[in-house]
């Protein structure tokens, strides 16, 4: 019965997990939907319609006291709000990256994602990484060199989103027994809703909201903006009860595979030598890194390796 039960946990774990990453790793799609809106206009109106959401699912579960109970946690507030800073390099990162026609290059910045997140570790924590760790890490970083002499540009949306990332799950490592899924998030945007009220004002008088003003369709995406955010969010957040922490990452590869395959073979983005040389050293470096991570069994915080697209 205990086996069985265990079974059922890890397969409904494995749902959660596939759904939440399988959702993230079509992102590119519901951004490029979005047009004409532009990047700075989506992120404004992904902080504020996520807002309402967590609003919503506070007052649904009827969480609010609790939730104003971490409100006059000081620590706790001030932390949530550099991982809100965080998150929202994140995300304007990876809509103007996805807008501008480079879905793989944010791709190449999800792969490298745990290899920027055990550099970070290192350097931040002074954890000590085991050889093959190292030897992942090495691999990741010529990967990048080869994409930048390649391309003659250094890959800024992949690395900005691999360093922003890991410097988020860092972060959230600090709270991560203090504040739930649906909380972190209502507190990370409310950090950021007059960041994104002022974006508003500023698209509105330089170029002019789109909002409202394109269709009953585009309006109503946008909308969904803030619920295309949390739920992923949420589901993830539900196979991490399920799952061991080294399985939990293996699925998270789900995404920039998806995010590869969109940009390559959906927008047809330029694929030179160069670049597949690149990518293949990165997949190199990820089978190193997994290999030993399945063999170690070394525990991983489940913040540090949830997808902040």
């Amino acid at each position: 019965m205990v086996n069985e039960r265990a079974v059922d946990r890890i397969g409904s774990g494995l749902v959660y997990g596939a759904a939440a990453n399988v959702l993230w790793g079509v992102f590119p799609l519901y951004f490029l939907l979005l047009a004409p809106a532009g990047a700075f206009e989506i992120v404004a109106w992904r902080v504020l319609f996520s807002l309402a959401f967590c609003a919503l699912a506070l007052t649904v579960t009827r969480s609010w006291r609790s939730f104003g109970a971490l409100l006059r946690r000081r620590r706790v507030v001030l932390t949530m709000g550099l991982a809100g800073a965080l998150i929202y390099v994140n995300w304007q990162t990876y809509v103007l990256g996805t807008l501008a026609g480079r879905v793989v290059e944010t791709a190449l910045g999800y792969f490298t994602m745990p290899l920027v997140t055990a550099l970070l570790g290192v350097l931040v924590l002074h954890e000590r990484l085991r050889r093959m760790q190292w030897v992942a890490l090495a691999l990741g970083g010529a990967a990048v060199l080869v994409i930048a002499l390649g391309y003659g540009e250094v890959p800024w949306i992949a690395i900005v989103l691999a360093l922003s990332f890991g410097a988020y799950g860092l972060v959230k490592r600090r709270v991560r027994d203090d504040v739930d899924a649906p909380s972190g998030l209502a507190l990370e945007t409310l950090w950021l809703a007059p960041v994104a009220v002022v974006q508003l004002v500023v698209v509105s008088v330089t170029s002019g909201l789109v909002f409202g003003t394109a269709g009953w369709v585009n309006t109503v995406l946008l909308m969904l903006a803030g619920v295309v955010t949390a739920v992923p969010l949420l589901l993830f957040a539900s196979a991490a009860r399920r799952l061991p922490l080294t399985v939990l990452a293996v699925v998270q590869y789900i995404v920039p595979v998806l995010q590869f395959v969109i940009g390559v073979w959906v927008l047809h983005e330029p694929m030179p030598l160069e670049r597949w040389l690149g990518f293949g050293i990165v997949w190199l470096a990820l089978v190193v890194f997994t290999v030993d991570l399945l063999r170690s069994r070394r525990p991983v915080s489940h913040e540090s390796l949830t997808i902040a697209t």
